[in-house]
């Protein structure tokens, strides 16, 4: 078990190749049970500063986001990786998704003792300063998820370079996927809301009107509140901020391309 994670953790393209090409039982079964538990022992860090039983709520909930969003695209996706002209078939595309959020699992699991005692020492929920102490943990956990979604994208752009025929193919097959995978994942967070739990709002494993609107209205409502009115200046910064974290998978992307464009086409070179 340990030899393969550090195979997936290492992201050797080769490796990859081999990996993606026999999903076996036995992958599938240890990308489960990692996402399962790194993501719930994170999650049950991420909760339990507004209190312990947060804290049990999310670590069963962030699994169960992560599991649901993947079901839930894992035929889009599939299908995607076919007309796209990936190679990958939808036992291996459901199964490439696997590995790149078994890697931020692992991520997030291994900072999970960090995030632990960070709540340990935070200012209580009924302090004075608690909506402070609710931001920063906010903006906090934010940004190491996105930390870690980084660098799991980057293992996926490296095992889709590895398998797909072009790098051209690979770039759309990711973008493809991550649109997907973030358009039904924030939805699907907003739905199965609370995580961070607001110390105002009394502790629940679910808000009482969960269908209740959208995260996308809800996030343009607030864009809109923030910057008084300009929320699609805001949203475009956003953007760019979003593509500017992403550089390492875009200079490994255009490496692959240059590679593949400066070697010669089979026609040519049996001439």
């Amino acid at each position: 078990m340990r030899h393969e994670l550090g195979i997936l953790l290492r992201g050797a393209p080769e490796d990859l190749r081999n990996w993606i090409n026999d999903p076996g039982l036995g992958s599938l079964r240890l990308c489960l049970i990692t996402i399962v538990l790194a993501f719930g022992v994170y999650g049950m860090t991420l909760g339990f500063w507004r209190d312990p039983k947060m804290g049990v709520f999310v670590g069963i909930k962030m699994p169960a986001l992560i599991l649901l969003t993947i079901t839930c695209n894992g035929f889009l996706n599939g299908m995607l990786g076919l007309l796209l002209g990936s190679g990958l078939g939808f036992r291996q595309s459901i199964m490439a998704q696997l590995m790149s959020f078994t890697i931020a699992a692992l991520v997030l699991g291994g900072l999970a003792p960090v995030t632990f005692f960070m709540s340990l020492n935070a200012p209580a929920p009924d302090a004075e300063n608690a909506a402070s102490a609710h931001s920063y943990f906010l903006v906090t956990h934010t940004v190491l998820i996105a930390l870690a979604g980084i660098i799991a994208n980057l293992h996926l752009a490296k095992l889709l370079v590895a398998v797909t025929p072009h790098s051209r193919t690979a770039i759309v097959t990711l973008v493809a996927w991550l649109g997907g995978n973030a358009f039904v994942g924030a939805q699907l967070s907003w739905i199965m809301r609370p995580f961070f739990g607001t110390p105002s709002i009394e502790v629940a494993f679910l808000r009482p009107d969960p269908f209740n609107g959208t995260f996308y209205e809800i996030f343009w409502g607030e864009l809109q509140s923030v910057s008084a009115g300009g929320g699609f200046i805001v949203l475009m910064l956003i953007v760019i901020l979003v593509v500017l974290l992403h550089l390492p998978v875009i200079r490994l992307l255009s490496r692959a391309d240059s590679k593949n464009s400066n070697e010669p086409d089979s026609d040519q070179s049996s001439v």
